[in-house]
């Protein structure tokens, strides 16, 4: 039985949203960094621009993986939030920084040799060049940006986002600057064009880091985590379960961020309209899954919690109100693409053939948003029952076995029979939106199991 409850709609969404809200305004701002790296750059020179391009790329898949792994933090210490465990938190906190350096240490020797990475694309030395002062740049800044992963995670576990994300706004309004500083230089600084990106990102990082670690160290409000209360050697115990509930976290999110990587790949083989076109539209569902994300880690936050407060009964309630709230917003959203569309597009302001390209594919990004947004909340939901194996393997079927294998078959017409609707970047769209349709079953089975399974061995307490 699905323990789902219109009544408690009006529970539930007002305390989804008063955690989401935070949130989104926070990836929003993350989002807006690249937006400004990539627009800055581009008016400096095109080489620097593709050298940003290859090195964020490198950047991005390492650094989604790392932090995946983290993140496991935050459904371990909502759970001890919602048992009133709070001594308890910060020993995790403390043994998760453990793992953060661990996992910095990996990262930084990744990017300090990433010569064999640049070299398979076959740019000229110049650019590669640029791409590996870039790495090499970011390295410095990745101790900072594990740690603030760290926090992030533990803000999200007890229900504070906002901290961070006021922390990210700020960052937000020195990235210009800080951009145009090192970019095109100033002050008696020489401009370094796309690496000075890197310097700005770096300086903010630890910016972040010092911020928030002094808000958590003088705030009452975490005193009772005894997050500094003394120090901890590493309890390998403890470093173990962050591993095997965040690894296979960290491949999920490794997973999503290859399979749109070599979509794109695939989809240059059509042309620079075919591309530039995707481009556009992929560009704009990232903008509209930040919606759905937010709502995700809020609805993991309240899940955990009430896992954690013997509350199984009720986890279950808000899973599902979350997952018809998220859905019905998605659908409202993605009617709005499709109406908008042309609109939209004007934000852009491409080539007409680029327009006349794109339009078809909104079809298809109106339609997966209503999988996108069931697939990323059960997905969350299961990392609050601290299940994260059997999606991951999920993800790697759907994601790349249906959707890119699926959408390569679509796209170029391997068996000659494809309708004309569904070749070129059509189908790799075509194929994602279906690898999301059987990823959100998938999951959604997965989670009704899981709960069913976890209400007949947790007993929930009556309330």
């Amino acid at each position: 039985m699905l323990h789902f409850k219109l009544s408690r709609l009006r529970e539930d969404i007002p305390a989804l949203l008063k955690l989401a809200g935070p949130l989104l305004i926070g990836q929003l701002a993350v989002i807006a960094f690249g937006v400004l790296d990539t627009a800055m750059t581009a008016r400096y020179s095109a080489e620097d621009l593709a050298a940003l391009a290859m090195a964020s790329a490198i950047f991005i898949s390492i650094y989604v993986g790392l932090t995946g792994v983290i993140s496991a933090l935050a459904p371990i210490a909502g759970q001890l939030f919602g048992a009133k465990r709070y001594d308890e938190i910060g020993e995790e906190v403390r043994q998760a920084t453990w793992l953060a350096l661990g996992l910095t240490v990996l990262g930084c020797l990744i990017l300090l040799n990433a010569d064999y990475l640049l070299a398979i694309s076959r740019l000229n030395p110049v650019i590669q060049g640029k791409a590996r002062l870039y790495l090499d740049i970011l390295a410095l800044g990745l101790p900072a940006s594990m740690g603030m992963r760290v926090l992030m995670a533990l803000h999200n576990a007890v229900s504070r986002p906002a901290v961070i994300t006021v922390v990210q706004l700020i960052g937000l309004g020195l990235k210009l600057p800080l951009n145009l500083l090192f970019i095109y230089g100033g002050f008696g600084i020489e401009g370094m064009g796309g690496p000075g990106c890197a310097v700005a990102t770096v300086i903010i990082s630890w910016f972040w880091l010092i911020i928030t670690l002094s808000f958590v160290l003088l705030d009452r409000f975490y005193r009772p985590f005894k997050i500094f209360s003394h120090f901890s050697k590493p309890d390998w115990h403890r470093i173990w379960t962050l591993l095997k509930l965040g690894t296979p976290i960290g491949f999920s999110y490794l997973i999503e961020v290859t399979s749109f990587t070599f979509m794109s790949l695939f989809i240059a083989r059509l042309g620079t309209t075919a591309l530039a076109g995707h481009q556009i539209v992929a560009n704009m569902g990232t903008v509209m899954y930040m919606v759905p994300l937010s709502l995700s880690i809020a609805t993991m936050t309240l899940v955990s919690q009430s896992i954690g407060a013997d509350k199984q009964e009720r986890a279950e309630e808000i899973g599902w109100s979350a997952v018809f709230f998220t859905t019905v917003l998605c659908i409202t959203i993605g009617i709005a693409v499709w109406v908008f569309r042309l609109q939209l597009l004007d934000l852009y302001d491409p080539p007409a053939e680029v327009k006349v390209f794109s339009i078809p594919l909104f079809l298809f990004i109106a339609f997966y948003q209503v999988f996108d947004a069931l697939q990323v909340t059960a997905a969350f939901i299961l990392r609050a029952y601290r299940i994260a194996f059997w999606p991951m393997l999920i993800y790697a079927g759907s994601l790349w076995g249906v959707g890119l294998g699926g959408g390569y078959l679509l796209g170029f017409n391997v068996f000659g029979n494809t309708p004309l609707f569904l070749q070129g970047a059509n189908g790799f769209w075509a194929g994602n939106s279906i690898s999301l349709a059987l990823a959100a079953c998938l999951l959604l089975y997965l989670f009704r199991r899981t709960a069913a399974r976890f209400e007949k061995t947790h007993p929930p307490v009556q309330v």
